[in-house]
């Protein structure tokens, strides 16, 4: 087992991943990854800055960076060591600025991790170099999805016990209505099981000797009838990022936030639960007026993105 991952060799956006194109300009997306974890860490870089606001309902949640304008927010793996992740991206910044150290050219960076631990045994973590790398990657208009970036270790459907965990992973969706762009990024690390829209679980709570998914009810009424206690697996999280260029005032964001957080439920289940650290960011980078397309409309459709984020993450 080795010591530190800052000596592994990182691996960045290949050509055989599934992605997402997107047309959003000055908004650039890039990931890095240790094999040797696996591990990995996504970074969303606003080339003209962006105003942040943050929905925290997850029991167990990791953040760096308590800001209302960022430059860029860093998604890793690695539970609170991953936050180091973090200062890499704000460390390439400071380099690709020429170390200027006046107070407007500080570089404003938030983040968050999940645990992607428990189906590994090493102690790999994404540190300041897989950071700085993966800002080094990023490039507009393409979002990788699946098991690469932060989701590279992602699981979900732990609801009941770690050895029914499937595959979790990163996923996005976008759309353009008149100038108003939206799009959705999320990390899927949850305890709960994905469902899709029809209502059937997707991904989680498989009974792998008969193939069959039961519902959540079913496998609590199993286990409790059985006399088996239900003690979900600790270390979930779902991280997300609802982004639009469409301006909006401090509160109708946070409100936004808010919005899309709690619809989010519908995708996943359980969600924010206690060993969840759950946590949207929703950020805004001002640049056009849509007076036909009010926050609440806004969060009708950026919810629906979501939904879309979060199936494109489990779903080949």
């Amino acid at each position: 087992m080795r010591n530190w991952p800052r000596k592994f060799p990182w691996r960045t956006l290949g050509s055989r991943m599934r992605e997402l194109e997107l047309d959003f300009p000055g908004l650039r997306i890039g990931v890095a990854e240790y094999d040797d974890g696996p591990t990995g860490c996504t970074v969303f870089h606003f080339a003209g800055g962006a105003t942040v606001e943050r929905d925290v309902r997850g029991g167990s949640p990791g953040t760096f960076g308590e800001l209302d304008w960022v430059d860029a927010i860093c998604f890793a793996g690695g539970s609170l060591y991953g936050l180091e992740a973090a200062t890499g991206v704000a460390a390439e910044l400071f380099a690709q600025r020429d170390f200027d150290t006046g107070w407007m050219s500080i570089a404003a960076v938030a983040g968050a991790i999940i645990f992607d631990w428990g189906t590994r045994d090493n102690n790999v973590y994404p540190d300041k170099e897989l950071g700085r790398a993966a800002l080094r990657n990023a490039r507009e208009g393409r979002f990788p999805l699946g098991r690469r970036g932060a989701g590279r270790n992602a699981t979900v459907g732990k609801t009941f016990g770690l050895e029914l965990a499937e595959p979790g992973g990163q996923g996005g969706a976008f759309r353009t209505i008149g100038e108003t762009r939206v799009a959705v990024f999320t990390v899927v690390n949850a305890v709960g099981a994905i469902v899709d829209r029809k209502g059937n679980v997707v991904r989680g709570h498989l009974d792998r000797p008969t193939g069959a998914r039961r519902t959540l009810v079913e496998g609590v009424e199993e286990r409790v009838a059985g006399g088996r206690p239900v003690h979900p697996a600790p270390g979930n999280t779902t991280l997300t990022l609802v982004t639009t260029n469409q301006r909006l005032e401090r509160e109708l964001l946070r409100q936004l936030g808010r919005q899309v957080h709690a619809s989010m439920a519908r995708a996943i289940h359980p969600f924010h639960a206690l060993t969840d650290g759950d946590v949207l960011f929703a950020a805004t980078t001002n640049e056009v007026e849509n007076e036909a397309l009010d926050s609440v409309a806004l969060g009708v459709i950026a919810s629906e993105l979501a939904w879309d984020a979060v199936l494109g993450a489990v779903v080949d």
